[in-house]
């Protein structure tokens, strides 16, 4: 418990010092500007989106921003002859950035709509979607070492992330969206300012914790495969 509490403040430090919070929080005025530009009886549906949408991009990018620096800073090998075990850190990675994620989305949330949701449901919602979009990007920068190569392939695999956002919009509505890894997150972003079923809620945490652990295995795997074996 030591060794992930101090690497927590490490990483919050990190954050901090390279301006993660400030760029988050600038996004999050942006998007409040917007919000007050639209008519009220839409908002209940592109409020949630937005949380979404995001929520994504900052675990997405965050976290691969996180590990490209300690790759250029050699931080990350020194990590594999330390006492601190993978889980501990990539553990670190997903607390600090999926509080500062609940801290945004509330943040969003309050400053162009008020409190008058259900504030549980669109915590749950941005904590499964943080942890998704977090293990995702750690997963897919694994293999590079900076963030320009990143850059380009990162936009296929931040698009997958928001597939759901095509049958909330109406664009195309079928079951097969139940199958998307985030689907479960934005229902319950929405579930959050408009009834949602018992169903969806109990799915919506199933399905995303199955995909949470699958994906835990999976980045422990790129992690052994592009950075300690080399």
């Amino acid at each position: 418990m030591k060794r992930l509490l101090n690497s927590m403040r490490l990483d919050a430090t990190i954050q901090l010092r390279y301006g993660f919070l400030y760029a988050a929080f600038v996004s999050i005025l942006v998007w409040v500007a917007v919000i007050h530009a639209l008519p009220d009886t839409i908002l209940t549906r592109f409020i949630p989106a937005v949380v979404f949408f995001d929520i994504a991009v900052v675990g997405f990018y965050f976290i691969a921003g996180l590990v490209i620096y300690e790759k250029g800073e050699s931080t990350i090998y020194a990590l594999i002859i330390s006492p601190l075990r993978f889980w501990e850190y990539l553990s670190s990675k997903l607390i600090t950035l999926t509080f500062l994620a609940i801290m945004l989305a509330l943040a969003l949330i309050g400053l162009s709509y008020g409190f008058q949701i259900n504030i549980l449901l669109m915590i749950l919602g941005t904590t499964l979607m943080s942890l998704i979009a977090l293990m995702v990007g750690f997963i897919t920068v694994s293999p590079f070492s900076s963030f320009s190569s990143y850059l380009i392939p990162s936009q296929l695999y931040a698009a997958l992330l928001y597939l759901p956002l095509i049958d909330h919009i109406g664009l195309w509505s079928n079951p097969i969206f139940y199958l998307l890894p985030t689907q479960g997150a934005l229902r319950l972003m929405v579930g959050a300012f408009e009834p949602m079923g018992l169903w969806e809620v109990v799915y919506a945490l199933l399905y995303g914790a199955v995909w949470v652990i699958i994906l835990g295995f999976l980045s422990k795997k790129a992690f052994n495969r592009y950075i300690i074996a080399r």
